[in-house]
């Protein structure tokens, strides 16, 4: 077993990504600095594993056996404790040019353990304009022994300037077969059950997890797809869309309510809250003010960004949905149906429409996935989406 063989169906990544482990352990056992890519961008559709193969990579660059999966390099870069492993996950909605020159500085420095020093950087595209031209200049002049892994869905995300000096590795969606496999073998899903997750996830192993092993994450999916055949009048829209953007905020508020009260309570203990001594507390406090003010911010954005990101993930399964219908409109006998274990309702819609009318609720949900990325409010963006997918 390596570190690699949790990818599934990247086949061709892998092949890449072994080739240069082998070519970056001979640069470091031949004594040389150079000679080995610093950046590299991770690609691919959601659920694809950019992440995933990006650690994976991470892992192998310091294994001493190019990724062997049992050593203590590889145990800790996979579990994240690796001290040469520097691994970043933005929280807000963006990563500001303050966050990226702070993660530049500790890019600099050399490795203790490992023969690299790796960044991993995911969701590299939601780093702001000046954060991306700050990584710029660290991807241009990176130390010897500092390896940039980003990882973004599509090239085009990322500035021009930093693609062209990154090597690619795109990854593609894994087949249905192959996702219920790893279920079937890894969780101990039953067949049947491994199937229908894999299918309806369409090929997003994590979230097809998600579906085989936890009830309520099937709950939910049957609600956002009883949405179109509740849409029967301009009431029911309304009341569709405050569902929708309120079990989206109950799942933002609670991912992060542990969460946020640790980090207050952590920093407030910095800060000396709770220390003896005369004038002691109360200076400390007062001085930790800021810091406490710029905590509440990010956990505001971190809020924003996992209740657009679950409002996202429904929108996704509404197109889904509707994909389904417009290939049995047209027929399309080959086509593997997402939502097949709701066939007949499928089938009716596709019967009671046409296929342009199909078309535009798909363009009525993309678009109001493009309003809540550029902040229009939720419950606005919503209704009107709902309201374009009414019969």
């Amino acid at each position: 077993m390596t570190v690699f063989d949790d990818l599934v169906g990247q086949d061709q990544a892998i092949a890449v990504l072994s080739r240069a482990a082998a070519a970056a352990r001979e640069v470091v056992e031949g004594g040389r600095g150079t000679g080995m890519t610093h950046a590299w961008l991770f690609t691919g559709p959601p659920g694809a594993g950019r992440e995933a193969a990006a650690r994976a990579f991470a892992a192998a660059l310091m294994c001493h056996e190019g990724g062997c999966g049992h050593c203590d390099h590889c145990h800790q870069v996979l579990i994240g404790s690796h001290p040469d492993l520097e691994s970043v996950r933005p929280e807000g909605l963006s990563y500001s040019v303050k966050q990226t020159r702070e993660l530049i500085l500790r890019a600099a420095g050399a490795p203790t353990q490992g023969r690299w020093r790796v960044i991993l950087f995911e969701d590299a595209d939601r780093a702001t304009e000046s954060a991306a031209n700050a990584l710029l200049k660290a991807i241009e002049e990176p130390p010897p022994r500092t390896v940039w892994l980003l990882c973004s869905p599509a090239p085009d995300d990322l500035m021009i300037t930093i693609r062209s000096r990154s090597r690619m590795v795109n990854l593609i969606t894994p087949g249905t077969e192959a996702v219920a496999h790893v279920l079937a073998t890894r969780d101990s899903v039953p067949w049947d059950t491994a199937t229908f997750a894999a299918r309806a996830a369409q090929g997003h192993i994590v979230r097809a997890r998600a579906l085989a092993l936890d009830e309520g994450v099937r709950r939910r999916r049957e609600a956002v797809l009883s949405i179109p055949r509740s849409l029967t009048g301009v009431g029911e829209c309304v009341s569709a869309a405050e569902r929708l953007v309120k079990t989206a905020e109950e799942e933002a508020a609670a991912a992060t309510a542990t969460l946020n009260e640790s980090e207050t309570t952590e920093l407030r203990k910095l800060y000396g809250e709770g220390s003896t001594g005369k004038g002691l507390n109360r200076g400390l406090v007062r001085g930790g003010a800021g810091a406490l003010k710029e905590l509440e911010d990010r956990q505001k954005s971190r809020a924003t960004r996992i209740k657009r990101d679950s409002l996202d993930a429904a929108l996704l399964e509404l197109v889904s949905f509707y994909r389904d219908v417009l290939a049995m409109q047209f027929g399309a006998a080959g086509v593997e149906l997402a939502n097949d274990d709701i066939r007949f309702e499928l089938d009716q819609l596709a019967r009671s429409s046409t296929p342009e009318e199909t078309l535009r609720r798909i363009d009525a949900i993309m678009q109001c996935r493009e309003r809540l990325g550029a902040n229009v409010n939720p419950q606005m963006a919503v209704e009107a989406m709902m309201l374009a997918l009414r019969p």
